[in-house]
């Protein structure tokens, strides 16, 4: 089997091409490698794919919102499946930028749902997020819940990509999944995320920025977790029998929260940090900032039912582990 991931050089587009490849399958990935954030670690990620797996693993550079680009780039390419993870990720930066976010996430998603359609793909599955839900004040977050009331301009576009899916799903009957990620963290994570923020800072003696005056709790999840429910979720399209999906569809369209189930205070992932480190964190307590929510909890219900999925990870375990892969990638 062949599958395109897109994002590959990102966090869970490079961990999700690296167990899929690991299993027999083989990748194209596609990404962009665009300046948000360092474009070394992408590089390096990419480097990584390519020395564990060889020629089963195939990187082409290319931009997935040009739609003439991703024409000729792949007009002649094999593959069964498509796992659509590259997007322009941030929640704050969405706010600064949103032609950014109209331009990866809402072009590019139509882009990649017209490929899928034009190949007769056998599953599209793609990134949503866990800011969907917004406004929510019902935890913990269901699939089934309202998602009208989002509170970032990021959050607005993967709920448009959701509703541009199920439109795709009716009229054209090909399956696709979409899955809700829940604070995502481990080794070669995001610069952008707050485990590398504090990490970076405690180790430099800097003070850590602690938003909403240290009251947060967010649904960590381990990036073996993440992995292991988009490989399940690839491995199983929703079939087009007329039944209730999760997430209310009647098409071939699912939706799933991936977390870890558990919402975790933000002071006792920095007292883990602060154990895994060696050092004390200097905190430097601030308002909440526009396009955040004080708390998020994955409900795992349906994705568990439907596709067995079972988090193992605590960040008791977790943050550890990533700490450990920061020191050796930065030489620290």
């Amino acid at each position: 089997m062949t599958t395109l991931v897109t994002g590959a050089a990102g966090f869970i587009g490079m961990a999700t091409a690296d167990a899929l490849l690991a299993r027999g399958d083989a990748v194209i990935g596609i990404d962009n490698l665009n300046s948000y954030y360092d474009p070394a670690l992408k590089h390096a990620r990419v480097a990584q794919l390519s020395e564990r797996h060889g020629d089963r693993f195939r990187f082409v550079e290319l931009d997935f919102a040009d739609r003439a680009a991703l024409e000729a780039e792949l007009g002649g390419a094999e593959f069964d499946r498509i796992v659509h993870l590259g997007a322009q990720a941030g929640v704050r930066y969405s706010i600064e930028n949103p032609h950014a976010y109209v331009q990866s996430n809402l072009v590019g998603h139509v882009n990649m749902l017209e490929l899928a359609r034009s190949r007769s793909t056998s599953h599209f599955v793609y990134a949503s997020s866990s800011s969907v839900c917004g406004g929510n004040t019902s935890l913990p977050f269901r699939v089934e819940d309202r998602t009208d009331r989002p509170v970032s301009l990021y959050a607005a576009t993967k709920r448009c990509d959701e509703l541009l899916s199920e439109s795709y799903a009716h009229l054209y009957r090909f399956p696709q999944s979409g899955l809700r990620f829940f604070t995502v963290y481990g080794p070669w994570g995001r610069p952008d995320m707050a485990l590398w923020i504090f990490t970076r800072a405690i180790l430099a003696g800097q003070p850590i920025p602690v938003f909403n005056n240290g009251e947060m709790e967010r649904d960590f999840t381990y990036i073996d977790d993440i992995v292991a429910g988009v490989v399940a979720a690839h491995d199983t399209p929703p079939a087009d029998d007329g039944a209730e999906k999760a997430g209310g569809s009647t098409g071939p369209h699912a939706l799933y929260n991936i977390g870890n189930n558990r919402s975790e205070p933000l002071g006792r992932v920095i007292e883990l940090l602060e154990q895994a480190i060696g050092k004390p964190a200097i905190r430097d307590y601030q308002p909440m900032q526009p396009g955040d929510v004080p708390r998020t909890f994955a409900d795992i219900d349906a994705i568990q039912r439907d596709l067995g999925y079972a988090p193992t990870t605590g960040i008791d375990v977790g943050i550890p582990r990533f700490v450990d892969w920061y020191r050796r990638y930065h030489g620290v």
